[in-house]
């Protein structure tokens, strides 16, 4: 969590500092025109995590493309495997996901200028499977008798549905190469799991916590592919 917010806090100074830097440029125009394209990118989240601890591994792409001065239609698909670990068991979590939504800026740009901060709705689904890899019976209720867990027990055809309010920025540090960074709170919908093992963490959800509540942190690296240009 220490590193999570280190991360954090660097990569806001390094946004705000882009921002700043390019709105101190501006110059005069009459006609200004922005970029309509799709724009790429890769999450730098989980290669930095799996840098640190090995526990998860994946890669998610990124994408959006301009609707219109605020609009953009956005989408996320990727993998992911994760080795949790809790008091009296382990699991191994490894699936695939696919979140699709629309983002809106809220940043007034100076001239041609294309910085977003925005606020955006996402769909997700994954499907996935688990494997129980070691446990000790006890009390906790997400444990059913009935039929009895065995360990190395995987549990495949797994899916989850779900939605999240996203909140970001992606700023232009290079000519239409940009750095993000988003924060995302999830709430699922529904869920396949096991009838004796509980979805604890789900691809592109993350952790499930009390109530199938979650949340999800972003930094990513995109390049903007311009189709055509369209004045204010």
């Amino acid at each position: 969590m220490r590193i999570s917010i280190y991360i954090t806090n660097l990569w806001l100074l390094l946004t705000c500092a882009v921002l700043t830097a390019q709105e101190t440029s501006k110059e005069a125009d009459t006609i200004v025109k922005n970029n309509y394209g799709l724009r790429l990118g890769i999450d730098l989240y989980t290669p930095i995590y799996t840098a640190i601890d090995q526990h998860r591994k994946g890669l998610e792409i990124t994408g959006d493309f301009r609707l219109s001065k605020t609009y953009y239609a956005a989408a996320e698909i990727g993998y992911l495997t994760f080795d949790g670990q809790e008091d009296f068991f382990s699991y191994s979590t490894d699936g695939s996901f696919i979140k699709v939504g629309i983002d809106y800026n809220a940043y007034e740009n100076w001239l041609d200028m294309e910085n977003l901060i925005y606020i955006g709705f996402r769909y997700g689904f994954s499907s996935f499977s688990q494997t129980l890899d070691r446990y000790t019976v006890n009390n906790d209720p997400i444990f059913d008798e009935s039929p009895r867990i065995v360990e190395g027990q995987k549990f495949s055809g797994l899916s989850a549905h779900w939605g999240e309010i996203v909140v970001g920025v992606k700023a232009e540090l290079f000519k239409n190469v940009f750095l993000g960074f988003s924060f995302s709170g999830k709430k699922m919908l529904s869920t396949k799991e096991p009838a004796n093992f509980k979805n604890l963490y789900v691809p592109g959800f993350n952790r499930v916590f009390l109530n199938d509540f979650g949340f999800g942190v972003n930094y990513s690296i995109s390049y903007l592919i311009p189709f055509y240009k369209k004045a204010k």
